[in-house]
């Protein structure tokens, strides 16, 4: 999931797609067979589909040309969330995001908007504010309007992050429902972020949907009360963080459920993890067949949304190397976790052909 990530060290951020993949990285050079042709995944997808990036690593030709050849949209990973752009004396850093943004304008790729607000960041600026329910107010508007408005072309927004509580039983408090109360700061994010940003699809984005029904329960309730408040809340966003032995169709349950309430749907994190996997005696073979099932089962469920309901899917992140799972945190022992659906050199996994066949289903 979308977690806490410190600041790297900053270099300059240079942006550059045109380059092809370097032959160093292919596997001909590595004395490796070549794998089998897979189409890029933009052109069997029936919907926009995306990558969460960094500017960093867009600064590099190969991984810039790749995500310019297999996506058409791209995520700011986490440079675009309130632990990058606010900053303590309650200035906003925007060069990371700008230069994703200018990636995307050059590429001709979408640039959707993550996130506005999230209960698991309290920037110091905020903090400062707590209790002041006036002044954190007025701060906490202006930093909407001035974050979408900055990038209003995007298409849409994860307005807010993960408000429904880990095991599904209600709401989480936090630094803004403290002092705006527990629903009102969502729908005052909404109505900030249609003011700054009136032509984005504004969605409510969080996890754990497919795998604990009553978690998925609690956030439609939660996309209904906003609603019925007036919140021009317009889409829901599914972050599909699997592990592969997730019971299947329990995937395919969790979107229809999703869908229907009418609302665009955005599977807007997408990786299945090896390492996660509970089953006991299942081995590592095993646990990649059921990977690919569930890649499978994802493509397919989201096709059979109705085409206006498909906003987008998107990857979290694009080569295993890249992925959140591979934080020593998250992977302190062997073997490494291989979540995504390119491998640590850039070149497509079977993974990527099972999400295309779902799609094409």
């Amino acid at each position: 999931m979308t977690a806490l990530r410190a600041a790297p060290a900053r270099r300059g951020l240079l942006v550059g797609i045109g380059a092809t993949l370097v032959s160093a990285c292919s596997p001909a050079s590595r004395g490796q067979a070549a794998p089998a042709r897979i189409a890029p995944l933009k052109s069997v997808a029936p919907a926009p589909v995306g990558c969460a990036v960094t500017a960093e690593r867009l600064a590099d030709p190969a991984y810039a040309a790749l995500i310019a050849g297999q996506f058409t949209q791209v995520t700011p990973e986490w440079q675009m969330k309130m632990e990058y752009i606010a900053q303590a004396d309650g200035s906003l850093r925007f060069d990371a995001p700008d230069a994703i943004a200018a990636f995307a304008a050059q590429a001709g790729v979408r640039l959707f908007g993550h996130t506005l607000v999230w209960y698991a960041q309290a920037p110091l600026a905020f903090a400062r504010l707590d209790g002041d329910a006036a002044a954190f107010g007025k701060a906490f508007d202006a930093y909407i309007a001035a974050v979408a408005g900055r990038y209003r072309q995007a298409p849409g927004w994860d307005v807010v992050n993960e408000a429904v509580a880990e095991d599904g039983a209600g709401l989480r408090d936090s630094l803004w429902s403290r002092n705006l109360g527990q629903v009102d700061y969502m729908r005052r994010a909404f109505d900030q972020a249609h003011l700054a940003a009136p032509g984005a699809v504004l969605l409510i984005n969080d996890y754990n949907l497919e795998s604990l029904p009553q978690k998925r329960a609690t956030y439609l309730r939660l996309a209904e009360t906003l609603l019925k408040a007036g919140a021009p809340l317009s889409g829901l966003g599914a972050q599909t963080h699997l592990a592969a032995d997730l019971a299947p169709g329990a995937v395919t349950t969790a979107i229809a459920e999703l869908g229907a309430l009418g609302l665009p749907i955005h599977v807007s994190e997408l990786d299945i993890s090896l390492n996660r996997a509970s089953a006991p005696f299942a081995s590592r073979e095993d646990l990649v067949q059921r990977q690919a099932r569930l890649a499978g089962e994802v493509g397919e469920a989201f096709a059979r949304l109705k085409p206006a309901q498909r906003f987008a899917l998107t990857l979290w992140g694009l080569r295993d190397g890249d992925s959140w799972l591979r934080s020593p945190s998250e992977n302190p022992n062997p073997p490494l976790d291989a979540p995504l659906f390119f491998d640590d050199a850039g070149q497509p996994k079977p993974l990527l052909g099972a999400l295309e066949r779902g799609l094409a289903s």
